[in-house]
């Protein structure tokens, strides 16, 4: 049996931007359109120019150039940034080679249109789609100025011809823009939509087979007693836990590099650890909200260490309009409110370092409530904007 083809993979670090492929090809096909209309432009001035000969060779060179960048520009994985700038260095090119062509006078009195005439406008097209809004606004003033330098002066013509290039680039690049981000959020939305369903499926066997001999076992265990209620005590918690996975979205990574707090906290649930957050997400810069969970996690460790074996905890958060605040709170034993003071003085790092330190590292603030017997209240706040 012959194996398969094997098919054409992307390279590393590079995918193919699908988004903006129709407007490549139209970049491709308005360089083709105005190419035919250089061409009836040379040859109704044929017998004006002052060096015929060479104009036809500068529209053979055009001619040529606009096979290379269909042959760059239609594949995906050939539409590199740095071809882009040299189109347009090409494209100044060819409009400077219309003062070997035309007489000073021609370029200056008569105004003979240049050899590439409205070919030029294609690579503002270009540079629209491979950089965006600014990027082909650039290339709309770059051809301007050079269309200025040409002909020597500068008047309402080819000003307006400049304005013309530079809202084109700009709108063409708002286009491009657009493209790209719509892309990017129906692909979130057709994996999380993809996520949800796995999720769903996984719910419904997890459902009827783990979390029922779970519950079986904690049932029974607590009517046995003895060792078995401790077991009985540890299915519970991880009925809870297996509940509140199955339960959440995914707490995937957005394009711009964020992530939902809400789904990552509400895994922490456990039989003694209840969470309470918003329906609406909490974004937060992927790497804080994964410092955020390790610091939650942390206090809940000290929970079940310190506060005590009948200790429960509460994790509040809260997406304010200025800050997100994240409160973790037991009804436990509690302590001294300058124990960790104390602790801190004495070389005991422990808190210190890992839930202050790392809250103010996020350019954060950490304040503990505690007394003996009043149980400890943590109070993160992340003020948005400043986060790191």
């Amino acid at each position: 049996m012959t194996p398969p083809a094997p098919t054409a993979k992307p390279r590393p670090g590079r995918e193919a931007d699908h988004s903006t492929t129709p407007l490549w090809r139209a970049a491709v096909l308005l360089r083709v359109l105005t190419l035919v209309f250089a061409a009836a432009v040379v040859f109704a001035y044929r017998h004006e120019y002052a060096r015929p000969a060479l104009a036809w060779a500068v529209l053979g060179a055009m001619t040529a150039w606009t096979v290379v960048i269909a042959l760059c520009y239609l594949p995906e994985h050939r539409r590199w940034l740095w071809f882009t700038v040299l189109d347009l260095v090409v494209c100044c090119g060819f409009m400077a080679s219309s003062r070997l062509v035309l007489t000073h006078d021609q370029l200056t009195v008569t105004g003979v249109p240049l050899v590439p005439t409205v070919w030029v406008t294609g690579v503002v097209a270009v540079g629209a789609v491979r950089g965006g809004l600014l990027a082909g606004a650039g290339f709309g003033i770059v051809l301007g100025l050079v269309n200025f330098a040409v002909r020597g002066y500068v008047d309402t013509d080819l000003s307006r011809d400049m304005v013309l290039l530079t809202g084109v680039g700009f709108v063409l690049g708002m286009a491009a823009t657009s493209a790209r981000v719509s892309a990017q959020r129906l692909a979130l939305a057709l994996r999380a939509e993809a996520a949800t369903a796995e999720r769903e499926r996984l719910a419904r066997s997890i459902h009827d087979s783990v979390l029922q001999v779970l519950a079986r076992v904690r049932k029974r265990g607590m009517e046995v007693g003895g060792e078995a209620a401790e077991l009985a005590r540890l299915a519970g918690e991880q009925e809870i836990a297996l509940r509140a996975l199955v339960s959440t979205a995914p707490g995937e990574t957005s394009s711009d590099g964020t992530a939902d707090l809400v789904p990552r906290l509400i895994v922490l649930t456990t039989e003694r650890v209840q969470v309470s957050a918003p329906s609406t997400p909490v974004l937060l810069p992927d790497a804080v909200g994964r410092e955020v969970v390790a610091v939650v996690s942390e206090a809940l460790t000290n929970v079940a260490k310190h506060a005590g074996p009948d200790a429960k905890a509460w994790v509040l958060l809260e997406d304010l309009p200025d800050e997100v605040v994240v409160s973790v709170r037991d009804d436990g034993l509690g302590m001294a409110p300058a124990r960790l003071d104390d602790a801190a003085a004495e070389g005991r790092m422990g808190v210190a370092k890992s839930i202050r330190g790392r809250i103010g590292e996020l350019g954060g603030t950490a304040t503990v409530t505690t007394a003996p017997g009043a149980g400890t209240e943590w109070e993160f706040h992340l003020p948005k904007g400043r986060t790191r």
